[in-house]
């Protein structure tokens, strides 16, 4: 390949032959090429789908000159032009016809002509930087795998692009003034007055990242084998801190893996930031738990193994991913306990009064593999290893199956025997190194070094996503022998260790398999005074509170009662209460309130949650607060992936000297679609009670009746994503005086032109209405609803003038002017529609109109207009009214009064935002 770079026209020209062989007994008349660059040409590519897909809008919103693409201008055949087409919804394949059908062990040799505008690496960390440096990945046209089938996908930002080992003769010819760094080798060099020419050439290569920079940052570190080529950051370290870790390193793989089959591996901060040590990138710079050696020398590992197994093994990443995972993550784990046993997940934070009494506190490094991958399977979130990395939830592909996977081959070796796994993973990539393989292949080579059962290992723990958890439901002790019932509580064929404890010294291990329901043994009792299972914690079990059973007496098998001020991670030996001092403004009429949050949630979601929050109202001088318990059920494999019910109790003021109790007892049943985790589509069904009891109900302007209940049915259907956001819902409510049904429908589009449009509409009808005809309390509202139900997040809800009274809330009628008290409320029906569309950047114009009927009153037609400035989509915006029924409301009295302001204070809200692209 030649190719020439006009870094100023962020364009390289490309000039490269393709030879291929045909190593299958097929004969293929057809061939297809990977154009991944090609992925950044519109807005509808897969890679453009993906990234909208998690909520980032840099590429949507991107001029077009910062987005790349692939010009081709010929593909040729012994000097005859083939027909050549992009595929339809993947225009980043190349679909090309031979000119003759390619036999069985015979080659094609075709050349191309193209150009590549290089997008900008805002989007995916490669392209061109704000400073003018390439950073180059998948960048010219390569081969697909053919074995069998075509094994071609689009670029979805997931480094994974599959292609056969090649051997690869570059010449690069770039302007003076750039340093290039590849992992090829360097044949020769050459330069004019303004461009240089690089020869670089590569045997049996599958990555090539190429970085051109004006200042490489760049430092090489000479092994005894081969050259290891980083820019990670080095944490401040000298470089004879940096040589003696990178040989520590080296030494590492290549005991563990054998020589490496090139001259140079290439590790950059590129790579890290994309697959980092989680944990260690969440904390402030400033904040430094671990030693810098510890930092770097795990940073490089990371990297180093990921990158050593990518340029080895030759697996599909997009299908087979699980393979490279599970083994990094293994000897990432294996080279903490064999270098830094006593290194804990917390660092130098464990030891600091306050923290050091935590259980987080004695919590190992390797620990936070199962803690992180438990996030998931608490929360129904988890995917099976096997799942195609573009299917799985960035929180999956980025930590949770990685750690599953690394976690399931450590349970492997604990079960087999722990140095029969590992000899195995190492002679397997050695034995294979440069081969194609699959979990197949892996499959046979680790059963054929063992005669134990292990299709477990293969058939429910790698291919499905069955839960493991294991409960010792009885147990029978004589003098000699222990006679002991071990229930597996879920359906999987999978085994667990038993362990006989005198107090902290193991007397005995067992493993117990193929435990359908039940499985009753007998163990010498050997002066054992506690059966532990899955003592060592190295079976990902999603419950381990159940795991032990004391040998002392029905009173040891009682866990006692653990206090602890702020959260913690769950001890499955206590039952674990939690203190949270809290400090909020939930209203006016309260202020600030001083409280003390009582609860029992962990870092990882249990079944049963209760929590109590008594607080002190520091403006209305009264104890307020809250209370909820309820129970969630996960239900997996299924469309319905959880029922939850409960009941929740709550004290605030809603007025001044005015108060309210509220009791609402729930249930709610989820919806997802189970076979596309990604999907945002989300369903609910919901009913409750709400019970309302006021205190001093006429001090405002409201109904006589303090004392309310109210049935509540819901159906609510959501589809949240960044580039088309759906969502409608259906309520139902009946109490002793009034029943009624409404619907909502929202929905928004963000057009390639970046114009929003937001649509909503909004129709209700009372079925029953024997409520005083003047009262406007349980009326249907225009613009700003009474809120009977007490479930919107008001600030001043009893306010009719002021600052608090101007709060917006997309309820009901939805509009943002005020109108007079007989039109703002509806008794009988009500029927509005609103909509807004983008002005200039966050600056929309919206418009309302609808119908409002109230008993013995005519339908009115109401309307208004004005000016939306959307600083955060629906957490921050400022509403200005310009024209509606009342006429033109900017130049009337008192226009402050009337703009509208939409904001949350609620920090699980703004939670939100980031939740949203993870899971």
């Amino acid at each position: 390949m030649k190719a020439i770079f006009d870094i100023e026209n962020k364009q390289i020209r490309i000039s490269q032959t393709i030879q291929y062989q045909n190593t299958t007994q097929d004969e293929l008349q057809t061939i297809y090429l990977n154009d991944w660059n090609n992925s950044y040409s519109t807005k509808k590519t897969p890679l453009a789908t993906r990234i909208a897909d998690e909520y980032k809008n840099d590429f949507h919103l991107a001029k077009s000159k910062d987005r790349g693409f692939s010009v081709i201008t010929s593909i040729k055949q012994n000097g005859e032009s083939l027909e050549f087409q992009q595929l339809k919804n993947q225009i980043d394949i190349i679909k090309v016809e031979l000119k003759e059908p390619l036999k069985p062990n015979n080659s094609y040799t075709i050349h191309l002509e193209y150009i590549v505008q290089i997008p900008s690496d805002k989007f995916t960390s490669y392209g061109v930087t704000n400073t003018g440096d390439l950073n180059l990945r998948y960048w010219y046209i390569t081969p697909a795998v053919y074995n069998g089938t075509w094994q071609y996908y689009s670029n979805k930002d997931l480094d994974d692009l599959y292609i056969p080992a090649s051997n690869i003769s570059l010449q690069i010819e770039f302007p003076i003034g750039y340093k290039i760094t590849s992992e090829l080798d360097v044949i020769n060099s050459s330069q004019s007055n303004k461009n240089q020419i690089v020869n670089l050439k590569g045997n049996q290569v599958i990555n090539n990242k190429l970085f051109l920079s004006k200042a490489s940052n760049f430092n090489t570190i000479q092994s005894d084998d081969f050259s290891l080529i980083s820019n990670i950051n080095d944490e401040g370290l000298e470089m004879i801190d940096k040589v003696l870790i990178t040989e520590k390193i080296t030494k590492f793989i290549q005991n563990k893996f054998g020589n490496y089959p090139h001259q140079k591996l290439l590790l950059t901060d590129i790579d890290y930031n994309k697959d980092p040590i989680y944990g260690l990138n969440f904390l402030p710079s400033f904040i430094k738990p671990y030693p810098p050696h510890f930092q770097y020398e795990l940073k490089l590992l990371k990297v180093a193994l990921r990158n050593y197994l990518e340029n080895t093994l030759l697996v599909n990443p997009r299908t087979e991913q699980w393979l490279l995972d599970g083994i990094q993550i293994y000897y990432l784990m294996n080279y903490v306990d064999e270098h830094y046993p006593d290194m804990k997940f917390l660092g130098s934070l464990a030891n600091f009064w306050g923290i050091k009494s935590f259980h987080a506190a004695n919590m190992k490094f390797n620990d936070k593999y199962v803690m992180a991958f438990m996030l998931m399977a608490r929360t129904n979130r988890d995917q099976p290893l096997t799942t195609p990395k573009d299917s799985l939830l960035k929180f999956n592909y980025s930590i949770a199956n990685k750690y599953k996977a690394g976690l399931g081959l450590k349970y492997l070796g604990d079960f087999i025997n722990h140095d029969i796994v590992e000899n195995s993973l190492s002679s397997f990539v050695i034995e294979n190194k440069l081969k194609p393989v699959t979990t197949l292949d892996f499959e046979k080579y680790i059963k054929s070094k063992t005669n134990k059962n292990i299709d477990w290992f293969f058939t429910d723990y790698i291919a499905t996503r069955k839960r493991i958890d294991f409960k010792i439901k009885k147990v029978i002790k004589t003098e000699d022998s222990i006679t002991v019932t071990v229930k597996n509580k879920r359906d999987n064929s999978m085994p667990v260790s038993l362990y006989a404890l005198n107090n902290d010294s193991v007397i005995s291990k067992k493993w117990i398999e193929t435990i359908t329901k039940s499985k009753t043994l007998t163990i010498p009792r050997n002066d054992a005074n506690k059966l532990v299972l899955n003592y060592n914690n190295v079976i990902p079990e999603i419950n381990e509170r159940d795991n032990w059973k004391s040998l002392k007496g029905f009173f040891f098998n009682n866990k006692p009662l653990q206090f602890r001020l702020f959260q913690d991670i769950e001890d499955p030996y206590y039952n674990q209460v939690f203190f949270m001092p809290i400090a909020q403004f939930n209203n006016i009429y309260d202020g600030f309130t001083l409280g003390m949050k009582v609860y029992n949630k962990t870092v990882l979601r249990k079944q049963l949650n209760y929590k109590i929050e008594p607080q002190y109202a520091l403006k209305s001088k009264t104890f307020t607060g809250s209370a909820v318990v309820s129970m969630t059920h996960n239900l997996e494999n299924n469309n319905l992936y959880a029922i939850n019910y409960g009941i929740g109790f709550g004290y605030l003021s809603y007025a001044q000297n005015a108060f309210v109790r509220k009791t609402i007892p729930s249930l709610t049943f989820m919806f997802r679609q189970e076979n596309d985790f990604r999907s945002n589509k989300r369903d609910a069904l919901m009913f409750r009670f709400v019970d309302i009891h006021r205190d001093n109900p006429n001090t405002i302007l409201t109904n006589n009746q303090p004392n309310y209940s109210v049935f509540n049915a819901r159906y609510v259907d959501s589809n949240d994503n960044l580039i088309n956001y759906s969502r409608w819902s259906a309520d139902f409510q009946a109490s002793k005086n009034f029943s009624k049904l409404s619907f909502n429908y929202e929905y928004r589009r963000l057009f390639e032109s970046n114009r929003q449009l937001n649509l909503r509409f909004f129709a209700g009808t009372f079925l029953k209405n024997d409520n005083d005809p003047t009262s406007i309390f349980f009326s249907f509202a225009l613009d700003r609803p009474t809120d009977y139900l007490f479930e919107y997040p008001y600030l001043g809800r009893s306010e009719s003038s002021g600052i608090f009274s101007q709060q917006y809330i997309d309820a009901e009628g939805g509009f943002k002017s005020k109108f007079d008290p007989d039109t703002r409320f509806a008794n009988q029906w009500i029927s509005t529609a609103n909509a807004s569309t983008t002005l200039w950047k966050y600056v929309l114009l919206y418009g309302d109109l609808g119908l409002v009927k109230s008993k013995f009153n005519n339908a009115k037609f109401v309307y208004d207009s004005g000016i939306r400035i959307n600083l955060v989509t629906d957490y921050f915006e400022i509403y200005f009214p310009l024209y509606s029924n009342l006429g033109w409301e900017v130049g009337q009295p008192y226009y402050d009064q009337k703009i509208r302001f939409k904001f949350t204070v609620d920090p699980q809200a703004l939670l939100g935002l980031f939740r949203r692209r993870w899971y």
